[in-house]
């Protein structure tokens, strides 16, 4: 229960109806993308400018009330989910792109913007912002940065963290914080821009951010490739690269996706190949017929059953559709779809997805893989109903051999989705006590109180160990 005068003052800055304490309100804002997860805020308010979030902090802080903050709640890591109540900010008011600059080749952009509106204004204008993770067409520019979004696009041009120059966020006591700016050269003490990147809203609340945009490529191809043998297309991946062919996608479907998929998007796909990849190069137009016809014979070589190169633009954007649907598909199967992401280096993508395999049949679940197997970056993503509770068990069982086997073969535990809450427990397997120790002192320094998004990244207890039994 809120304290009326706080209540108050919180409608004071931002007017009456921008804050909210009825049950409508609260209970639109108790989740997020991440299921089976849920906990109710005491409010939820609506700032639509910098001054306004940094009024609500030095109010909250006052107060020693916690607050989320909260783009569209997309994550799948339990990240916006106020487990401790307090207040959801939610950032969609705040949704200006504020300035592209042509000489500098940047924008500067708030927080609350759609991931796809800001990406078709900024080809609309002859540049090009490439992380696009699978989320966009409902993700913010700032739930992007709070969680290092990554995409399909990843291999190639990297991830979010790789086209922010700097931004303005607000602390937890309301003072206002600036990092970095329209600079290709920045040394002047700690990196505060990458470290607020992925930090999931637990030292900051980022109110700006200016980014960096490229020249768009000239020319673009897709193709797909489709195996019999895993092995041989996980092979094709480490000879692609090995061949310094770097392309734009490099995709991986395993078969119950592939099978899920072509139900989903009627493409005809062959529903008896254990392997799909979705192979796109883009650049100087020359440069890239090259590059295909390398990658093609790479795959060939690789013992792919088919190889089919995209003939036109509709076709190819419908394969890259389809991929980007894997998620949608498989949550039609059944009421419960949950999602997840490791990361293992990319010559151990077929041992991970045949790990992957043999953790779901030991524990009767089903489970298909998908992802970026260019950057190594595979989703396990389970069916299942969460009425059924000895299921569940089973596949949170299932799950957390899956972040072993991903640690064992020199991965770790989450690529691009996020530690938030699901992942916390496990935090301390990837980067050991004293990393931990490192990141509480950091958290300390920037939000004494633990106001910021309590609850994520730490785990009250770690997770033991997984004994896998190699039979």
């Amino acid at each position: 229960m809120l304290d009326p005068a706080m209540a108050r003052r919180l409608r004071d800055i931002v007017g009456e109806k921008h804050f909210r304490d009825d049950p409508e309100a609260r209970v639109a804002h108790s989740y997020d993308g991440t299921p089976m997860l849920q906990s109710l805020p005491d409010g939820v308010i609506y700032p639509d400018s910098t001054a306004q979030v940094s009024g609500i902090m030095k109010v909250l802080a006052e107060y020693r009330v916690p607050v989320v903050s909260r783009g569209s709640g997309s994550n799948l890591c339990g990240g916006t989910v106020p487990l401790q109540g307090g207040i959801v900010m939610v950032m969609h008011r705040m949704n200006r792109l504020l300035e592209v600059d042509m000489d500098n080749l940047t924008a500067t952009v708030q927080p609350g913007m759609i991931t796809a509106a800001f990406t078709e204004h900024i080809e609309s204008l002859g540049l090009f912002y490439p992380p696009d993770p699978s989320s966009m067409k409902i993700s913010t520019i700032g739930g992007n940065i709070s969680e290092c979004s990554g995409g399909l696009r990843g291999l190639k041009y990297g991830t979010t963290k790789d086209y922010v120059l700097g931004l303005e966020a607000v602390l937890a006591n309301g003072e206002i914080l600036r990092t970095g700016g329209k600079l290709m050269k920045d040394v002047a003490g700690y990196d505060l821009t990458k470290l607020l990147v992925g930090s999931e809203g637990t030292l900051a609340i980022i109110t700006e951010a200016t980014l960096k945009l490229v020249p768009p490529p000239a020319g673009k191809k897709t193709m797909l490739a489709m195996y019999k043998d895993l092995y041989g297309a996980a092979r094709t991946v480490s000879r692609i690269i090995e061949n310094k062919i770097i392309p734009a996608t490099l995709e991986i479907l395993d078969n119950p996706t592939i099978r899920v998929v072509d139900d989903f998007a009627h493409l005809g796909l062959p529903r008896d190949m254990e392997a799909i990849l979705l192979i796109e190069q883009d650049g100087d137009p020359e440069a890239v017929e090259r590059d295909m016809e390398a990658i093609r014979l790479i795959c060939e070589a690789e013992k792919a059953d088919r190889v089919e190169v995209a003939q036109t633009r509709e076709e190819a954007e419908k394969l890259v559709a389809a991929r980007r649907s894997a998620f949608t598909a498989l949550a039609r199967l059944r009421p419960t779809t949950i999602l997840e992401d490791a990361t293992v280096p990319r010559s151990r993508i077929a041992d991970m997805v045949l790990r992957i395999r043999e953790i779901a049949d030991k524990f009767g679940v089903s489970i298909a893989t998908f992802g970026h197997a260019g950057d190594g970056n595979l989703h396990p993503t389970a069916t299942t109903d969460a009425r059924d509770t000895e299921e569940v068990h089973r596949v949170e069982q299932a799950f957390a051999e899956i972040f072993e086997a991903a640690i064992e073969l020199g991965g770790t535990i989450t690529g691009e989705h996020g530690v938030g809450a699901v992942k916390a427990p496990f935090l301390e397997w990837k980067v050991g006590a004293s990393g931990i120790a490192v990141m509480k002192g950091i958290k300390d320094a920037f939000d004494p109180h633990h106001l910021l998004n309590p609850g994520k990244m730490f785990a009250g207890e770690t997770r033991k160990r997984v004994v896998i039994d190699r039979g």
